[in-house]
């Protein structure tokens, strides 16, 4: 069996993608303490050892606006830093591929939508999170050298923003999905008369169910061997207003919404072109937001 190192295997993602390779490859996933993506000889000691065919480079330090906006070195420093440590050792050891993840933070704040791969070069990314994103950026770039100069197979996807079970719901850090799934638990929990959201509503995102990342991911494995990047997506948008609405029913909460927008909106818009990766991987996401939404509500108020 191919054998996978996984990287930020008890992750997020992590998590899902495990469950979706499990029967069909041998896996490493070594946790954060077993692996330490940022030591460049421990990492290099760990390839070495195990000498695996195949990395999939999921490690990242990532989180919400706030979590952007308090800590920006952090998120460039130490996601460049992983990226350039899996870069240099997968060159060296002669890894058959390396899979590395972007983000959609990658690109320009004003992007035309839906945003094409091509895009990404256009401008300097929402401010928000610009640091995240460069450093994400950083790995297309270095696939790129890579592949050029010494023929390796390094290849880069950028998902959208993604939602699911194993979420990260800590909110000092997460995301808008279980961040609002959190906020709304607890004001049903406390009778709140209202919840107060960042923003004003008029932002709009597109979600991905990790679960049908997982499963690009497991796609690109067998069948994509070139440098140029490729959207993983739905290709659907929706307003952080009706968002907010969809979870407070899902939840039942029964209070007002209170939009606060003196708190930054983010990127203003953000829907991706997935053609490519229908095109290059016949993969196309499959689990609708509602049922995506749901099952990542059941597995927190049941976690």
């Amino acid at each position: 069996m191919k054998k996978i190192l996984i990287t930020g295997s008890r992750g997020f993602l992590g998590k899902h993608l495990v469950k979706r390779l499990k029967e069909d490859y041998e896996l490493l996933t070594p946790s954060s303490s077993e692996l330490n993506v940022k030591d460049w000889e421990e990492l290099y000691g760990y390839i070495g050892t195990t000498t695996p065919d195949t990395i999939i480079h999921l490690a990242a330090v990532c989180g919400g606006i706030g979590a952007n906006q308090k800590s920006p070195a952090d998120f460039f420093w130490q996601n460049s830093l992983m990226g350039l440590n899996v870069l240099g050792a997968s060159s060296y050891f002669k890894i058959k591929k390396l899979i590395t993840l972007g983000s959609v933070c990658s690109y320009p704040k004003f992007t035309p939508v839906p945003f094409k791969e091509e895009d990404i070069w256009d401008g300097y990314p929402e401010e928000t999170n610009a640091p995240y994103g460069i450093a994400k950026k950083n790995l297309l770039v270095g696939c790129r050298a890579f592949n050029e100069q010494h023929g390796d197979n390094f290849i880069h996807l950028i998902p959208v923003n993604m939602y699911g079970e194993h979420d990260d719901f800590d909110p000092q850090s997460s995301h808008v999905i279980p961040a609002l799934l959190r906020k709304f638990i607890g004001g049903k929990e406390n009778n709140s008369s209202h919840i107060k959201v960042w923003g004003d509503g008029s932002a709009s995102r597109e979600f991905l169910y990790a679960g049908d990342c997982a499963e690009a991911i497991a796609l690109a494995i067998e069948n994509y061997n070139s440098p140029e990047p490729l959207n993983i997506g739905t290709g659907e948008e929706i307003l952080i207003k009706d968002l907010v609405h969809m979870i407070r029913d899902v939840v039942g909460f029964k209070g007002e919404v209170v939009f606060d927008p003196t708190k930054p909106n983010g990127q203003p818009r953000r829907c991706l072109d997935t053609s490519r990766a229908k095109k290059e991987l016949n993969f196309t996401a499959t689990t609708s937001f509602e049922e995506g939404l749901l099952k990542t509500y059941n597995w927190y108020i049941n976690s």
